[in-house]
């Protein structure tokens, strides 16, 4: 906690002047030529000076009171165009073109570069909310359980319904979309995407601490991670799946991935004998 110095006062202890002359003395010795210069007059209220200081403080508050209503109504402009865009790319598809977003949000596309550079900009500023209620979902899921297995479970089971609830939205928000620059997510290349994981990663780390204990810190180094890779790949994979009798539904599928973390595909397994 960083603690201001500036507030602290040093006591510095008085000597009582009981011989009348500590006091007496400073004021008997002459003057530098520093001291002898005229005390600078100070403004008296009423007078032009005054004036034209309070005027000048008058001014500099209405630039800055018009400097944050600005940026309030850019801020809320941002937050309109997210959520338009959103509305966008779930209607028309993760490839839709700034221009397809801009025409649903009946703005033009020189207003989302003006607020968002470019595509991946905005990309980045949606995934950041899409990940943010993802996360806080998650967590609220993982809150509710009783055991390590079922909060894992919980968790796995909100990222899944987050992701089916829009999958346009979804892969839009991971994903560059064919032609950009980069073959990196959109989302990891901004850091958006890898600090999602690596809170659900601390999330996922919590409970199985507690169920393992201080024994095996270094299983708990190294499995919430590859748990992440697990859940996201599997998690994908089956949101690109196109229906039909095999593709499992998402309580089952969660399931799947939660037996799969916490035991394999041991009990699989025929055993050979």
């Amino acid at each position: 906690m960083l603690v201001s110095f500036e507030k602290c006062q040093l006591l510095i202890p008085s000597v009582p002047d009981t011989l009348g002359i500590v006091n007496n003395r400073h004021a008997d010795l002459p003057r530098s030529g520093a001291d002898r210069r005229p005390a600078q007059p100070t403004a008296v209220e009423g007078s032009p000076s005054a004036d034209g200081e309070a005027a000048a403080d008058a001014e500099a508050a209405v630039v800055d009171g018009r400097a944050a209503r600005w940026q309030s109504h850019r801020e809320e402009r941002r937050r309109a165009l997210i959520k338009t865009a959103r509305k966008a790319v779930h209607a028309l598809g993760s490839e839709a073109s700034m221009e397809d977003i801009a025409g649903a949000a009946g703005t033009s596309k020189s207003v989302y570069y003006r607020y968002f550079g470019d595509k991946a900009g905005l990309q980045q500023a949606m995934g950041e909310v899409v990940l943010s209620q993802m996360q806080r979902r998650m967590k609220e899921a993982a809150q509710s359980a009783g055991t390590p297995r079922e909060g894992l479970y919980a968790m796995v089971s909100a990222y899944l319904q987050m992701a089916e609830s829009s999958p346009n939205v979804y892969a839009f928000v991971t994903r560059l979309t064919p032609g950009e620059a980069s073959a990196q997510d959109a989302i990891a290349a901004s850091g958006a995407l890898g600090h999602f994981f690596e809170q659900i990663t601390g999330m996922i780390a919590t409970p199985m601490r507690q169920y393992l204990g201080g024994e095996q810190e270094a299983v708990i180094d190294y499995w919430p991670t590859a748990a992440i890779g697990l859940v996201r790949n599997a998690g994908e994979m089956w949101l690109g799946s196109p229906p039909g009798p095999g593709k499992p539904d998402q309580a089952t599928m969660a399931a799947n991935i939660t037996d799969w973390l916490c035991l394999g595909i041991a009990p699989q397994l025929k055993t050979i004998t």
